[in-house]
């Protein structure tokens, strides 16, 4: 049987364990949860976030190193950043036409006794400075993303600069490179059972009567994501990268799988980029450059979260928010998306930042709180597809994809 399969039917278990215990055994899941569940789930992610610091620094290096001519390496860039720059803005308009068009909080959606208290949001100014690490095994040890990125396109580029007087360096991050994705392979053997435990605590801990109360908000931003998938990357993949959207869906699900039980873009990138080179046909140098950049600076789905929880607060407080600041809304949910860390949760974080720049009480983060953790999930998914699709169309226009024809992918991950 393959991962895929085996993942989605270890997740299809989770929800139902995970019901069964929160429906009828519900004083059992504190112990369930704290002594099997959640640790299982845990070593999961540890085990992935484990490579990710090595991965993207290698990857990146590899990546820069392998596109040789500066020139070509600002074009690709400048393409990155642009797709990643222009869907995360159309995510944001979709998020918050669809919060006007439903009005999920027409109701009454208070939920009493959440507290949330987000860590301050760090100044966009103060986050671009930050780019440019002081330190860059500082960085690594904290896991800044941005600044690990940074050191490692400086170091690409030297290695592609020196040539042979490097070639045995480079040879070592190759080495690397081969022994981190093996290491890979060998945890997502541990990938199903991860992903029931984590799908099932998830489902265990959430009450029916909290999952009903924000129904409405939770169906819209699930039809937002939905709609941002197939209109925006699907016609983007098809037009752009001259790929069939179903095919491209299906190489990549793999991937979509484990973003999905682990709720970390992070956690997920060894495998993404693995899915984009197998079946896809992204060359290596594309795939290593793009993806990992895209963990950390494309954030459509959490975009749509945010764009979505505005509006949503804004209706069950009563306050209309003017056009000026739904613009606010879209400037700083975008530039927030660039540093936001892929991992679960975070978003909430981001989320404070958007709701101060309008006016809108913080506090009221905690109506979303309680599904935060299901959507989390799906917005994931979202986030590394758009990875994936910016890579396709990056290899596209460079003509660097050598076959078109994607429907022969690798059977070890289909």
């Amino acid at each position: 049987m393959s991962l895929t399969k085996k993942i989605l039917i270890a997740m299809g278990l989770g929800i139902i364990v995970g019901f069964i215990i929160n429906l009828a055994f519900p004083e059992a899941f504190e112990f369930v949860n704290g002594y099997i569940l959640y640790p299982l789930g845990q070593l999961f992610v540890n085990l992935i976030k484990m490579l990710v610091v090595p991965i993207v620094l290698v990857s990146i290096i590899l990546g820069t190193a392998g596109i040789s001519d500066p020139k070509k390496l600002g074009r690709i860039g400048f393409k990155t950043v642009s797709y990643f720059l222009i869907t995360t803005v159309l995510a944001l308009i979709l998020a918050i036409a669809a919060g006007y068009l439903f009005k999920p909080g027409s109701g009454d959606f208070k939920l009493d006794g959440a507290n949330f208290e987000p860590t301050e949001a760090p100044p966009v100014i103060e986050t671009l400075i930050n780019i440019i690490p002081a330190n860059p095994l500082s960085s690594m040890v904290a896991g800044d993303m941005l600044p690990i990125i940074a050191f490692a396109i400086f170091i690409g580029i030297g290695l592609s600069r020196l040539g042979e007087k490097t070639a045995g360096l480079l040879k070592l991050v190759e080495q690397a490179n081969d022994l981190f994705m093996y290491l890979v392979q060998a945890i997502m053997k541990f990938a199903p059972y991860g992903a029931f435990a984590l799908i099932a605590t998830a489902v265990g801990g959430q009450g029916l009567g909290a999952i009903a109360a924000m129904g409405k908000y939770m169906f819209v931003v699930l039809f937002v994501l939905f709609l941002h998938l197939v209109l925006v990357y699907g016609s983007t993949v098809y037009l752009m990268g001259k790929m069939n959207p179903i095919q491209f869906f299906k190489g990549f699900s793999s991937a979509m799988a484990v973003a999905f039980s682990t709720s970390s873009s992070s956690a997920t990138l060894p495998v993404s980029m693995k899915a984009a080179q197998e079946n896809l046909n992204v060359p290596k140098a594309i795939s290593s450059f793009v993806q990992p950049l895209g963990a950390t600076i494309n954030m459509d789905g959490t975009a749509i979260m945010q764009g979505v929880a505005t509006i949503f607060i804004a209706q069950v407080y009563g306050i209309d928010l003017t056009f000026t600041q739904l613009l606010t809304v879209i400037l700083t949910a975008t530039l927030a998306s660039i540093g936001t860390a892929g991992v679960p949760g975070v978003g909430l974080v981001m989320l404070s930042m958007v709701l101060t720049s309008v006016g809108l009480p913080v506090e009221a983060i905690a109506l979303v709180l309680g599904i935060d953790r299901l959507l989390d999930m799906c917005r994931t998914a979202v986030n590394i597809t758009g990875d994936a699709a910016c890579a396709v169309i990056v290899s596209k226009t460079e003509g660097q994809r050598s076959d078109d024809n994607v429907s022969d992918y690798k059977s070890a991950v289909l």
